[in-house]
């Protein structure tokens, strides 16, 4: 654990890639809004496979949230492991049977 007042430079990168992400994501979400309040005619346009474009676009929206969420878990960086009795940072070992 970091004993400084300070967030690791894992921590950092973790808050950086989590905002980053979020803000494509809202913008996203920002234009189906926009759509939706000023253009609402346009939701029904026939866009793919007989469904309008409100549909698809929503449910682009939960997949896309999906997609996100598994880029965020698979670029996170952990913090290292630390031994908390003698404060080192210990080593992450694999199967240790």
């Amino acid at each position: 654990m970091n004993t400084s007042d300070s967030p690791s430079p894992q921590r950092r990168f973790n808050t950086r890639l989590g905002l980053f992400l979020f803000l494509i994501y809202l913008t996203l979400y920002t234009g189906f809004v926009l759509i939706n309040a000023f253009a609402a005619d346009k939701m029904e346009t026939i866009v793919l496979a007989g469904l309008n474009l409100a549909i698809v676009y929503g449910f682009g929206l939960i997949v896309f949230a999906l997609v996100l969420a598994l880029i965020y878990g698979l670029m996170c960086r952990r913090d290292p492991a630390e031994n908390t009795e003698t404060g080192e940072v210990a080593a992450v070992q694999g199967d240790s049977k």
